[in-house]
């Protein structure tokens, strides 16, 4: 996979390569974007690119051959989700005591080093700075840059202070990345001392013409769905669950317009019955959030009278008859009414309940 196919965002992806081609290549670069915009693709590009055996070099600059020992050996770190789970499981295999002092780290390469946040606070630690601190001053053994790949901004406070003095003082021989959604996360001290490239969204149109590459299964309306829900983010648009999510709207759907028709509740009752306890009744109730907040957008975007916005284009149909019934004081209530059911689920209430509750409190007032 040369950096011809990384998708969009081509100034920005030319622009780090002439640095590279320089030799003159930050010593620390924050690479921000939406989740799924490329972010973590590209650094594992780079980081092969910087130390890959063969050097090829296209359009005068540099790529990667992705067959030597280091371009395989750094793919093995693209399926980020997978290596970060058999990292959690080994630290379970270990006795309690070590297990405290063990932070999950990612490593395939002896030079190349992933740092995800660490569970359960989903948080960059000072023991996983710490460890960078340690060896980052080690000329790399086996390439000729050392890179380290931070796949989160949020950092503990000493973490964050710990990771300040590296970038105060940083080896000529290593490069770190920093992956941001939101880079005003991290210390302004950090951003002072690191180039920032931001991957901007792509067009919808470019999505679905990716789509229809790559999901060949999915027709084209599924593809356009799946093209506006990602929201530009073509790791998004890729990773989609689009079967997941027709059944959590399908979810949405039942509860809005049943509080929006009023009277009978059978088939609304029966749909926040399935939300049990437990950890895949969390994700679904999460899933089933998120798309109601979705569907609530839609609804606003029609009574705006910016139907081009909306994203759920295949029921474009039903959500104009939902909008005919609804006002913009309803749908403000109902998204006040979705933030009252994450809170109660951050204080473990019954998730069928809350459910109830909102939609319930939606008629009495609507």
């Amino acid at each position: 996979m040369p950096f011809s196919d990384f998708h969009g965002n081509p100034d920005v992806v030319h622009r780090l390569l002439e640095m590279l081609a320089r030799n003159r290549f930050a010593h620390a670069v924050i690479l921000a974007g939406a989740k799924g915009s490329g972010k973590y693709t590209l650094a594992l590009m780079l980081a092969r690119a910087m130390n890959c055996l063969e050097q090829p070099v296209t359009n005068g600059l540099p790529d990667f051959c992705g067959r030597c020992s280091n371009c395989t050996r750094i793919a093995q770190a693209e399926d980020l989700d997978a290596r970060f789970t058999e990292a959690v499981e080994a630290r379970e295999n270990l006795r309690e005591t070590d297990k405290k002092e063990t932070r999950i780290l990612v490593q395939v390469h002896p030079d190349v080093l992933v740092i995800p946040p660490d569970p359960p606070q989903m948080m960059i630690k000072v023991d996983q700075v710490r460890h960078v601190i340690r060896t980052i001053y080690y000329r790399p053994s086996q390439a000729r840059e050392s890179v380290y790949i931070f796949t989160e901004s949020k950092f503990m406070k000493e973490a964050a202070n710990s990771l300040l003095k590296v970038l105060e003082e940083p080896p000529e021989f290593a490069t770190i990345f920093l992956l941001a959604e939101n880079p005003g996360e991290l210390l302004p001290t950090i951003r002072s001392r690191s180039m920032t490239f931001a991957l901007g969204a792509l067009t919808t149109d470019d999505i679905e013409k990716f789509l229809a590459a790559r999901r060949p299964d999915w027709n084209p309306r599924q593809r356009a769905l799946v093209a506006r829900l990602s929201e530009g983010a073509i790791g998004r648009a890729l990773g989609f669950d689009l079967e997941k999510y027709i059944a959590a709207r399908a979810h949405a759907l039942v509860m809005l317009n049943s509080v929006l028709r009023g009277g009978d509740h059978t088939e609304l009752f029966k749909t926040t019955e399935s939300y049990r306890p437990g950890a895949d009744g969390r994700e679904k109730i999460e899933a089933l959030l998120r798309t109601l907040y979705s569907l609530l957008q839609d609804l606003l975007f029609l009574q705006s009278g910016t139907p081009q916005l909306v994203r759920n284009t295949d029921i474009q149909g039903e959500l104009k008859k939902m909008s005919e019934a609804a006002d913009f004081a309803w749908i403000q209530r109902a998204s006040e009414g979705l933030g009252e059911v994450e809170r109660g689920m951050r204080r473990n209430l019954l998730r069928s309940l809350s459910l109830d509750a909102f939609a319930t409190a939606l008629e009495r007032t609507s």
